[in-house]
């Protein structure tokens, strides 16, 4: 079994986790192949009722194989602006109510959830889920910094896929990432497959964070598959030749077809130091989880 750690990954092998039990499975093999030892099952945002079935399946994949540490719910509680491959529809306002029935359906095996903190409630909701041993990162938003930081303060502990479906770092405006760089509590996921993150900016961001930087695959199905066309959610995905993944008919990327040990390689390559690299892809991300 490999070391890495993938806490932002939605399938591989031509298989989405939570729509089915074996296929769960199967995707979970598909990355391990490529060194993932543990990974947490990401969801996109789709419908109460879809979360909750498709949570369920996670749990049933848990029980046959304990390599699955949970969920991870990218959304629904995101910016309808920054929000990438999730379906428009299936966005809400993370209510008190929302966040307490998801949390029940759950019953402990949710991980990790990804909030814009500048939607109404939710520096409360940041509370609330924190509060119950989740995990809570900052990403699909439109968040500037202040706000970013009002997140921090709450207790959110890291910011999904950085640089990605967020501001980006200005002179006057440093957005998400850049008050993430100045607190020490704030992890920060890369998706290193040169496509995501200019690879000339990884390097200086393993500088400016050292020790806080987490890599991540934000993998779907296509990963260590075949180029075509996959499901995300309630949308389709059309990959290149190349590994590209975008929303079918579109520009927009979505997730990746990237692998742990590919991540790895990019950052050596980026000029990271292997070790730097490694414990980005291990150590880190489960020291983020408390594990």
């Amino acid at each position: 079994m490999g070391n890495y750690v993938d806490i932002h990954c939605h399938g591989g092998g031509g298989h989405a986790f939570g729509a089915d039990v074996d296929g769960t499975l199967a995707a979970l093999a598909a990355h391990r192949a490529h060194g993932t030892g543990r990974l947490v099952a990401s969801l996109v945002s789709e419908s109460s009722e879809r979360t909750i079935a498709a949570m369920d399946i996670v749990r049933q994949a848990m029980v046959r194989d304990e390599s699955i540490l949970g969920v991870h719910l990218e959304g629904p509680f995101i910016a309808p602006a920054r929000k990438g491959a999730h379906d428009l529809a299936s966005l809400r306002l993370p209510t008190r109510d929302a966040i307490a029935e998801l949390l029940q359906a759950g019953d402990g095996i949710i991980r990790q959830i990804t909030i814009a903190p500048e939607l109404d409630g939710a520096l409360d909701a940041i509370s609330q889920c924190v509060e119950a041993g989740v995990v809570v990162a900052v990403g699909h938003t439109e968040a500037d910094a202040a706000t970013a930081r009002e997140a921090f303060d709450r207790g959110a502990t890291l910011v999904t896929h950085g640089f990605n479906a967020m501001r980006g770092i200005v002179g006057r405006e440093v957005g998400p990432v850049g008050a993430a760089l100045a607190d020490d509590r704030v992890a920060i996921e890369l998706i290193a497959d040169g496509i995501h993150v200019d690879p000339s900016l990884i390097a200086t961001i393993f500088r400016a964070a050292p020790g806080r930087i987490v890599l991540v695959t934000d993998a779907m199905a296509a990963a260590a598959s075949a180029p075509g066309r996959y499901p995300l959610g309630t949308l389709q995905v059309d990959v290149t030749e190349d590994g590209r993944a975008y929303v079918a008919d579109t520009h927009t990327l979505a997730g990746s077809t990237l692998t742990m040990d590919r991540a790895v390689d990019v950052c050596v390559e980026a000029g990271v130091s292997r070790d730097d690299a490694e414990a980005a892809a291990s150590s880190t991300p489960a020291r983020v989880l408390g594990l």
